[in-house]
């Protein structure tokens, strides 16, 4: 009796033994099966973000290169992109192709260039340079659900067209408080005259924010004198500011007007008692209006004496392949295709949706924009970053202190 239990015993031993041998194979075999597959599915993730990113993104670039906004913004903002492309690519992060379309210098070019990059399937077009083309042609990206990233246009509100549209100019309800901030106390005026062109969204829409703005602080606007785009005597408008005498002039419009402006004030007799403030004043326009510029104060987005980290390294750069001294829509437009890299590089995809999250999402994106070079979108798409206030003095912007 107690031999046959004992080997009944035994039996049932080795059973258990073999069961558990099994088991534990088994879980060794279904880890080794699962952990080789995770891995797998590791490096085909892995390889389809790197096939990604070696293959060409084509963006399309929507830039004035006839008609009136080509010499003072469409060749500078496509110099800006073509030397920001060099570098990505050279980097090998991401790599950039263009299809660069001529808005001539109109809306209606501007909404043609738009459908038709739509029409090629373009995740993201940069360039429109003119907030009236922007706001002509942006709803047209939107719908489509195409990023639209323009890199001079600062209206403010435009931005709020939708989730796809960004901006890389400080928008004019952002720049014309900080700047009149930077400059009230010291200039102490107390009256002040504008004058404006009031075809131009971005002209009408600055004049609009300076009148608030500066109600706002206690300032009285004496005129608000109007002009509109392409007139060239501003004779009238001088003579019915000079008579009200006040102590400031601010001028909105695009650069064409602002440099003649600017040349008029001496033989109108504009006393340099008024102080006068163009919110858009670059180099290009100072150049052009000559002595007559002296003293004019502008609110920049960026400045070739600018010590934002990569800012000189960009003067030397585009001076040694242009052979000429950068401008501030070369700065942006090479700033917004450096952010657009950074975001497609995030978002390890061609997909619009996914680089607009990964665009609304940048902080403190290190560029060479403003005195610190930190840029940041806020909820609306618009950027943000520290702005520079400067003044021509001995015929060239300088700091204003």
């Amino acid at each position: 009796m107690h031999e046959g239990v004992n080997i009944v015993f035994q039996v049932d031993m080795r059973t258990k033994s073999v069961i558990t041998l099994i088991y534990v194979l088994g879980i060794l075999v279904l880890s080794v099966v699962f952990f080789s597959c995770a891995k797998l599915m590791l490096i085909r993730s892995d390889d389809a973000a790197n096939q990604m990113l070696n293959e060409e993104v084509s963006i399309g670039v929507v830039v004035a290169l006839t008609g009136q906004h080509a010499e003072a913004y469409g060749f500078a903002m496509q110099r800006g992109f073509e030397l920001a492309r060099e570098e990505i690519n050279n980097r090998g992060d991401v790599k950039l192709k263009f299809i660069t379309v001529d808005d001539q210098s109109t809306p209606e070019g501007a909404k043609e260039a738009v459908q038709h990059l739509v029409d090629q399937d373009v995740p993201a077009i940069v360039g429109l340079a003119i907030s009236t083309h922007l706001k002509a042609a942006a709803p047209i990206a939107q719908e489509n659900n195409v990023i639209a990233f323009s890199s001079v246009s600062s209206a403010a509100g435009l931005s709020g067209i939708g989730d796809f549209i960004f901006r890389t100019s400080l928008a004019t309800n952002i720049s014309i408080p900080s700047g009149l901030n930077a400059i009230s106390e010291k200039l102490g005026y107390k009256k002040v005259a504008t004058i404006y062109d009031e075809i131009d969204v971005y002209s009408k829409n600055s004049n609009e924010v300076l009148r608030k703005a500066l109600e706002a602080n206690g300032v009285e606007i004496l005129t608000m004198e109007t002009f509109q785009t392409g007139d060239t005597d501003f004779s009238q408008q001088f003579a019915n500011i000079i008579a009200i005498k006040p102590d400031a002039l601010f001028v909105s419009a695009l650069s064409q007007e602002i440099a003649q402006i600017l040349a008029q004030t001496t033989e109108a007799g504009v006393p340099d008692s008024i102080d006068i403030i163009v919110p858009d004043l670059t180099a290009n326009e100072v150049r052009k209006a000559g002595d007559a510029a002296e003293g004019a104060i502008g609110f920049i987005g960026w400045s070739h004496i600018s010590d934002a980290p990569g800012n000189q390294t960009f003067v030397q750069k585009y001076q040694a392949k242009y052979g000429i001294q950068p401008e501030p829509w070369a700065a942006q437009s090479y700033t917004t295709l450096n952010v657009l890299a950074n975001a497609i590089k995030v978002a390890q995809s061609t997909d619009a949706t996914l680089i607009r999250d990964a665009l609304a999402q940048t902080t403190d994106f290190p560029t060479i924009l403003g005195r610190l070079g930190k840029f940041s979108f806020d909820p609306n798409g618009d950027a943000l970053y520290d702005q520079i206030i400067m003044v021509v003095k001995d015929g060239k912007l300088q700091f204003f202190q």
